[in-house]
């Protein structure tokens, strides 16, 4: 594990190509598909190793590290190609190192430290000059909520002489149980603590957003599944974030149906769905693990997905409103039948992983508390209006008569999107290896 490791680190300076990047991640990705992991730990070496979750997650990492370079292909004609190349890669890198990693400081510090190129992203290749603005609430944010548990974590090493995940044995308190899963909560975001994430999205380059909506957001689930290994006291108090989230999920869902911004809309139904993860993990039941996880996946290809076809509209006609882009259906029908596929998925219709995931959450909710049913009714009916909505406010209607479109679509952008689409459609018929990891 940690040859393979320092193998990445030293490919990065010699990768300036674009195309030996991109075979060479393709490899890479390819190494892991073809590799056997089982549901314990394995390729255990110096603190890193990885299991079935790490290996999932670390997967999807490295394919929408591939599919963000691929979607700024734009840039290559700029002279920050190299440096944005970097960024990447270093991006890759330090979310490579998170969920492969087994102690529980190390994950602290690759976890805080992915916000770094996160926001040099923003900042450097964003659209707006309120990017500043978003990079600060993406800071304050998450580093307000990380300090209590950077502070419990050397507290944990005092009291129980290792940091490892599986070797924690301690009787916690309310405030240790708060400091370890509310830094992760804002990451997700929970609803209350997710003010940061469209600001952050509606500024962000397209693979700011592909990265923040494919990965970034699924490192807080990632947290609590291992938080949640060695903290079994204060469980009970679970029930205040599933009351939240599942709330919350209803109220996002209104609140999509009021947005102008096509990305804005997109990045309020990630909070949406997050809701159902956190109510999942809350549930510590298998089919909570399971379905969080199931989601998480499916959610990052899709959503992913979805900013990728705002993106291709905005390259068009350098807006982003609903109120200017309307009839695309005439000019570019092949991008429509990729808006009605992903739009459908968002509402996790078959054979989608997040069907799959919704069906394994809802399942495990409803065992919890037959008060949920209300909740979970109104949030699907209310992911299915948004996606129905923004598929056909987009699609139908009169072309604005002050748009000159170019409406040819290149095979990379085909290529792009069909890679989003593939595993998550396909996925769904292996399904047993993602349920049986708990």
């Amino acid at each position: 594990m940690m040859k393979f490791m320092l193998m990445i680190m030293f490919m990065i300076p010699l990768l300036s190509s674009y195309w030996i990047m991109m075979y060479s991640l393709m490899l890479i990705t390819l190494f892991y598909m073809m590799n056997s992991i089982e549901g314990f730990m394995s390729y255990l070496s110096y603190s890193y190793g990885l299991d079935m979750i790490s290996y999932w997650m670390i997967l999807l990492t490295f394919w929408i590290s591939i599919l963000m370079i691929m979607a700024s292909y734009k840039i290559k004609v700029m002279n920050t190609f190299k440096v944005f190349l970097f960024i990447v890669l270093t991006l890759l890198f330090l979310l490579f190192m998170s969920f492969s990693c087994t102690n529980l400081f190390l994950f602290y510090c690759f976890f805080e430290s992915s916000i770094i190129p996160t926001m040099i992203l923003i900042f450097g290749w964003g659209y707006q000059p309120e990017r500043l603005m978003s990079g600060v609430y993406l800071i304050m944010y998450t580093m307000f909520a990380s300090l209590p548990l950077l502070v419990v974590i050397f507290s944990i090493m005092q009291l129980n002489n290792t940091c490892f995940y599986f070797m924690i044995n301690l009787k916690f308190n309310i405030y240790m149980y708060m400091s370890l899963i509310m830094a992760f909560l804002v990451k997700m975001p929970m609803f209350f603590l997710h003010f940061w994430l469209p600001k952050a999205h509606v500024e962000a380059p397209i693979s700011g957003s592909m990265i923040l909506a494919g990965v970034l957001l699924k490192l807080g689930g990632y947290g609590l599944l291992r938080v949640f290994t060695f903290m079994y006291s204060y469980i009970i108090y679970n029930y205040i974030w599933i009351v939240i989230s599942l709330f919350g999920s209803v109220v996002v869902g209104f609140l999509c149906l009021f947005q102008v911004d096509i990305k804005s809309m997109i990045a309020y139904s990630s909070v949406s769905h997050m809701g159902l993860v956190i109510g999942g993990i809350m549930t510590c039941n298998y089919l909570g693990l399971s379905g969080s996880l199931v989601l998480m996946l499916g959610h990052g290809l899709c959503s992913s997905g979805l900013f990728v076809l705002a993106n291709l509209i905005y390259e068009r006609s350098y807006s982003r409103s609903i109120f200017i882009n309307k009839g695309y259906m005439v000019i570019m029908p092949n991008l429509c039948l990729f808006w009605f596929i992903l739009s459908i998925n968002n509402m996790s219709s078959p054979p989608t992983l997040n069907l799959l995931g919704e069906i394994l959450l809802i399942n495990s909710m409803v065992s919890w508390g037959k008060i949920t049913m209300l909740f979970l009714a109104l949030c699907s009916f209310l992911s299915c209006s948004y996606s129905i909505y923004l598929y056909s406010i987009i699609q139908h209607g009169q072309l604005h008569p002050g748009l000159k479109i170019n409406n040819f679509v290149n095979i990379r952008e085909y290529s792009l999107l069909f890679f989003h689409l593939f595993p998550l459609n396909l996925f769904f018929l292996k399904g047993n290896l993602l349920i049986t990891l708990f």
